[in-house]
């Protein structure tokens, strides 16, 4: 599938953006179907963009892994908001986030993506700063992390076991249909 020279930039920066997480330049030409040196030649016009059209987001290129990030010009915004966000009541997305880590955990990102639908980076990382959940290194696959209840969770409930929460054998077991 040739994807039009155009779209090649809108495309990367959706992967490095629903990731979440550093991409391997070879991921990313693998995805696009295109030579490491392409790629490479796209991302270097992509930093320049972001850094002469003064925008919100910047590209980290260290050791052939890519990461879209804020701008230095953010910083204090972003950290007002993470700051907010984390001494504030929990959002819906994250009490949804909880509840599916809790009734169906230990989960992936991807895995949790799935049933929500969204993208769950930004509420994983508050729940992590939160203290609510741990990441660990995934058993099957090292490059990647599963997600599960932090004991600082279980404190806050004041709860013993997973099997201490509403209803845990009957949903943990249920199976989960999108409403479509």
């Amino acid at each position: 599938m040739d994807i039009p020279v155009e779209n090649i930039k809108p495309i990367i920066e959706s992967l490095l953006f629903i990731s979440g997480e550093p991409l391997t330049i070879s991921k990313i030409s693998e995805v696009l179907n295109l030579n490491e040196k392409s790629v490479i030649t796209y991302l270097t016009e992509m930093s320049s963009d972001y850094e002469n059209n003064n925008r919100g987001l910047r590209l980290i290129i260290d050791n052939n892994k890519v990461s879209l990030v804020t701008s230095p010009l953010a910083s204090l915004y972003v950290a007002k908001l993470s700051k907010m966000d984390l001494e504030g009541d929990l959002s819906p997305a994250s009490l949804e986030t909880l509840a599916i880590v809790a009734y169906r955990g230990p989960l992936s990102r991807m895995e949790i993506d799935d049933i929500r639908g969204v993208n769950s980076s930004y509420i994983l990382r508050a729940l992590l700063l939160r203290g609510l959940l741990d990441r660990n290194v995934h058993p099957q696959r090292a490059n990647s992390y599963i997600y599960a209840l932090s004991h600082d969770f279980f404190k806050f409930l004041g709860i013993n076991k997973l099997e201490d929460l509403p209803d845990y054998l009957s949903f943990s077991q249920k199976e989960i249909k999108a409403d479509i």
